[in-house]
């Protein structure tokens, strides 16, 4: 099997960024202002950290907007080498986003909540260029768009990793605990944490390395 991607989100500063990348991490995740979850950061620290972030290591801006001309001023802002598109976006503003920002990677998440999830995905899967499945619930009042903690049913990220043709980030709820399962569960190209790292919030190297451990064994 080919080596898994590992991205770690909710980067909160400069040094987290530093920390992620010295442990092993292929990407670090920037979350801009959402309707609910941890890791908000403003905009302003999301463009600092990205300008220290040494390449090949990839930055994803999260954001929450759904219109293409509101992504793109804050790309413009950011700067990031990926966007990580946290809700649902209708297909002519993913068309507006990759003729605008050919360069820039396009990532949408999808909440796997049941079967219609994988309806959702195999839909987008030809506009973006990765697919994220994530824990969250976007039908809630108050939308949860990621940073739940929560596993989902690895069996459905199984089908649409099996039929997107994207490459797959898993994300939602992995641990050092159940990261090996998650993997030969669903043969992702990613993995993507956040809580899953962390310690009173913060980043904790006690359990990156252990999550890098149970990743990458030997």
């Amino acid at each position: 099997m080919t080596r898994v991607r590992v991205k770690i989100c909710c980067i909160a500063n400069r040094d987290e960024a530093a920390l992620a990348s010295a442990a092993g991490a292929d990407a670090v995740g920037l979350v801009s202002a959402m309707p609910s979850g941890p890791g908000v950061i403003d905009d302003a620290q999301i463009a600092e950290i990205a300008r220290c972030v040494p390449p090949p290591v990839a930055t994803f801006l999260l954001t929450s907007r759904v219109a293409a001309t509101a992504i793109i001023e804050q790309h413009a802002r950011c700067a990031s080498s990926v966007l990580q598109l946290c809700d649902h976006l209708p297909p002519d503003e993913l068309r507006t986003l990759r003729a605008s920002l050919p360069a820039v990677k396009l990532v949408q998440v999808i909440h796997v909540v049941d079967q219609a999830s994988v309806d959702e995905a195999l839909a987008v899967a030809p506009l973006v260029d990765a697919l994220l499945l994530d824990s969250g619930n976007p039908r809630l009042a108050v939308k949860e768009l990621g940073g739940t903690g929560r596993t989902h049913d690895w069996r459905l990220s199984r089908q649409i990793r099996e039929r997107c043709g994207r490459p797959l980030f898993l994300a939602g709820g992995l641990t050092p605990a159940n990261v090996a399962e998650a993997v030969a569960s669903v043969e992702p190209f990613g993995v993507d944490l956040c809580n899953g790292v962390r310690s009173e919030g913060r980043l904790d190297p006690v359990k990156l390395r252990a999550f890098f451990a149970a990743l990458r064994p030997g």
